[in-house]
């Protein structure tokens, strides 16, 4: 499976004027993608939004609505892309989703329901709910249409930062990398594909050849926690400009803390695992001398209790 920039291209017209563009903060030659600031508090709109936009066009959007399974983000993204439609969005997630997230796609009007305590356990029950509805299955991460539309921000990155470098990214099960990487490498920028170390499902994936499944344990599992990346994001790895890092929980934890601390902007951990990746006494990832470096700051929907005290 292969994702095309002509793909992404095709994003940005129908989701124009639809979602918001993006807002950057620069400190010299290190910018910061506030993507966060976007509906839904994530990069997560895009994809959803261009998922359904183009099942429209295709006349495959059914009258029972989508249904989709996620750590929370994706699930809130497609509520309100299906609200935008006027079409009905059921949403699986996991018993340990954040309240705050369950709150908040009640709040877009989704019919929610919580099992399992992983991904694959809310997959599973979206995908039966699918095949005895008739609903139209989407996917937190693992499409085409989800991808392409999330390269929509690296579309937007490019207008305003042409003489980038390098953007840094986290990685989940890949579709916001996936999107990201192929727009870049169309524009001759290196991406940066950051994980947490106990949450490697891209990194592990490289280092075999092909796609494997590996074990979650860590602060950003909520949004990074995919036990196996798409295809679309190891093809990505493969064949374009790509380097794979991985931060510890204590540098993601000292990263979200810190972008608190120097900007008051309230981060999701997964969110703060990108720029893990440039601090700390060891970074695994130290750009050169006059490097142009974007990171995106992907997500905010989480409690920002523990950062005020």
């Amino acid at each position: 499976m292969e994702l095309t920039h002509s793909d992404i291209k095709a994003a940005v017209e129908r989701v124009a004027g639809r979602v918001r563009p993006i807002a950057l903060a620069d400190d010299g030659h290190l910018s910061f993608a506030l993507e966060f600031l976007q509906h839904t508090g994530s990069f997560k709109a895009r994809g959803a939004l261009n998922f359904l936009l183009a099942h429209r066009e295709n006349g495959t959007l059914p009258d029972t609505g989508v249904t989709i399974a996620s750590g929370g983000n994706a699930g809130l993204a497609c509520a309100w892309a299906a609200r935008s439609q006027g079409v009905r969005a059921t949403v699986f997630l996991p018993a340990t989703a954040p309240k705050v997230k369950v709150d908040r796609l009640h709040s877009y009007g989704a019919e929610v329901t919580l099992i399992g305590t992983q991904y694959a356990d809310a997959l599973a029950a979206s995908r039966e709910f699918a095949a005895t509805t008739g609903a139209l299955l989407s996917h937190a991460y693992d499409n085409p249409l989800i991808a392409a539309g999330a390269g929509t921000l690296m579309e937007e990155i490019h207008q305003r930062l042409p003489d980038l470098d390098t953007v840094v990214v986290a990685v989940g099960g890949g579709g916001l990398f996936a999107g990201i990487a192929t727009a870049a490498d169309h524009y001759g920028v290196r991406t940066i594909a950051v994980e947490p170390s106990r949450c490697r499902a891209l990194n592990a994936s490289i280092e075999a050849g092909h796609l494997v499944d590996v074990d979650i344990d860590s602060i950003a599992a909520d949004s990074l926690g995919a036990r196996r990346a798409t295809e679309l994001a190891l093809y990505a790895a493969q064949n374009y400009n790509v380097t794979s890092v991985l931060v510890d929980d204590v540098d993601i934890i000292a990263a979200r803390r810190a972008i608190w601390e120097d900007r008051r902007l309230v981060v999701e951990y997964g969110a703060a695992t990108a720029l893990a990746a440039l601090r700390g006494a060891n970074p695994p990832f130290r750009p050169a001398p006059g490097e142009r470096v974007c990171v995106v700051v992907c997500g905010a929907n989480t409690d920002p209790a523990g950062l005020t005290t």
